[in-house]
């Protein structure tokens, strides 16, 4: 799969990793070459290098657009931000093909992956026209907010609260106003050391 990752850690060339920065096997046509680091600023590449040893969970992102239509990508940087309000945030590369939908749709829906749905983030890190392509949709009352993907453990219904510009990145701030869960663990889907890990919870000695 040719696929860009979401990690700010992960290699640009590596052919199997979430996609969120930029979407998958699509640079940005006349992208400039990326600037030297500022003074004090660490390397880009060691950046990448170090971050690479950030575990961080993956999740698909969806909406719908100004057309209705369905949209969604990959995401790994994704993170709480608040209990009261209940806010989650997701960082999305402004290369990417997805970004401006997302940060303009008034809804999106965060979905937690398991270690069974690595072939779920490969599709939604990969052609943006073949993303639902026989992807079961979940029917409910959040639905007509943003598109629901049946096959994952955890559904959770946001609206758009705000975007922060932050470098190269928008960090997209969701209310969450729903959650739905079909009754199996969430997440145990991990983006570390640029490849898929599956998390589990540890052992607690008796």
């Amino acid at each position: 799969m040719n696929a860009t990752s979401l990690l700010t850690a992960s290699t640009r060339t590596h052919p199997a990793r979430p996609a969120s920065a930029r979407e998958a096997g699509s640079p940005a046509a006349g992208s400039a070459v990326p600037a030297a680091p500022a003074s004090g600023d660490i390397a880009a590449d060691e950046f990448r290098s170090a971050m690479a040893s950030l575990a961080a969970p993956v999740t698909v992102v969806t909406c719908y657009d100004a057309t209705g239509a369905a949209r969604g990508l990959t995401a790994s940087a994704v993170s709480s931000l608040s209990l009261d309000p209940p806010l989650l945030l997701v960082c999305l590369d402004r290369n990417s093909r997805t970004h401006d939908v997302l940060v303009s749709a008034e809804a999106f829906a965060l979905h937690l992956l398991g270690p069974e749905n690595e072939a779920l983030a490969k599709r939604f890190a990969g052609p943006t026209d073949q993303r639902f392509e026989n992807i079961p949709l979940a029917s409910g009352p959040t639905s007509h907010h943003a598109p629901q993907l049946a096959d994952c453990a955890l559904r959770l219904t946001c609206t758009r609260y705000e975007v922060i510009e932050a470098g190269d990145h928008s960090i997209l701030v969701g209310r969450v106003t729903a959650s739905d869960c079909l009754g199996r663990p969430a997440g145990g889907l991990v983006w570390h050391h640029r490849g898929f890990a599956h998390a589990r919870p540890a052992e607690v000695p008796a």
